[in-house]
């Protein structure tokens, strides 16, 4: 088996590549792995790690073997190499969360489990299912609406000085709300056509977004279904207590909304969902996987089992563990 460390220098706070290669030859040498069995590369422009990873895995097929891909990074990185091995069955990839949001580990386990790298290494490889949009590929939730509008505000607040993330992204959170909050919106479910006033929604994949919003908090990544929330406009009294209300995820539980969100929220499981403004404000605003932009339709549409995904040792063993339990029922 080949294995590829990508390093993401600019995701997160700290520039990873200034310790992380020697902890990975030491992590390397205690699983017994040759010096040319591995290769860490530094990636430097946008797009760098998808490029690598797609040259990697056309590589590992010609000579026959296995590939894993393990990036260093933020969920950004993640989504360019799970998009350069998209279609490629003797690949992997995996996540070292080294960048601000780390969203897509939140669904398999915790940020320490995907830290150890000695577990990473003694992991394994399980299929997921993964979702197309109009933003491209994604593993873990496609969004739209008043968080979407806050993430895609969020970089020029950071062009001010003395202005960093979190300051950047309180300050965006304050422009949408002191603008108009919700937009009328069609939905077409599986067919259902749906015309909401609402304040936001989120097709889920995976269970996690945003830095760590609950939003599908019993979203099952390999089941073929897609859990859609549509939150409901509101007014900005109500605004904060619905949002602890999903941060935490304590609008669903059971495979049912909680009392507390039936007032406010509207759930579905579909295959594909699509979204597009029914008033006459402009595009919506959707993000996925770290990709932001200002869409006339969202289309989302699960590609079932489609990606391959490598756990370290502790969530790769309870994800089967569960899968055998599920199957078993």
């Amino acid at each position: 088996m080949r294995t590829l460390f990508l390093l993401n220098p600019t995701a997160g706070k700290a520039d990873c590549t200034r310790t992380l290669p020697q902890q990975i030859n030491a992590a390397a040498a205690r699983a017994g792995l040759a010096p040319e069995e591995y290769t860490i590369q530094v990636t430097n422009h946008a797009g760098h790690a998808r490029e690598l990873a797609n040259a990697a895995a056309q590589q590992a097929r010609q000579s026959g073997e296995e590939l894993r891909v393990f990036t260093a990074g933020g969920d950004g990185t993640f989504n360019e190499a799970l998009t350069g091995l998209y279609g490629y069955a003797n690949a992997a990839v995996g996540c070292l969360p080294f960048g601000s949001g780390n969203d897509f580990l939140r669904t398999f386990g915790t940020k320490e489990e995907f830290l150890d790298l000695d577990a990473q290494l003694a992991g394994g490889p399980v299929s997921i299912d993964l979702m197309q949009t109009s933003l491209g590929l994604s593993a873990t939730i496609c969004a739209a609406g008043l968080d979407a509008q806050v993430a895609y505000g969020i970089p020029k607040f950071r062009r001010i000085p003395l202005c960093g993330g979190e300051m950047a992204y309180v300050l965006s959170i304050v422009e949408q709300l002191c603008g108009h909050i919700g937009r009328r919106v069609e939905y077409v479910i599986d067919g259902e056509v749906l015309t909401v006033d609402c304040l936001m929604c989120a097709v889920c994949n995976g269970r996690a977004y945003g830095g760590g919003f609950m939003a599908g908090p019993e979203a099952q990544p390999d089941d073929g279904w897609l859990d859609v929330f549509i939150v409901r406009k509101v007014s900005r009294r109500v605004i904060a207590k619905l949002l602890m209300l999903y941060k935490n995820g304590q609008h669903f539980k059971n495979g049912q909304l909680t009392e507390a969100a039936k007032p406010y929220f509207i759930y579905r499981r579909a295959k594909s969902v699509s979204l597009r403004a029914a008033d006459s404000r402009g595009p919506i605003i959707a993000t996925a996987d770290g990709e932001c932009a200002p869409c006339e339709q969202v289309r989302v549409e699960v590609q079932p089992l489609a990606g391959r995904v490598w756990l370290p040792k502790a969530a790769y063993h309870r994800f089967v563990e569960q899968k055998t339990a599920a199957s078993a029922e």
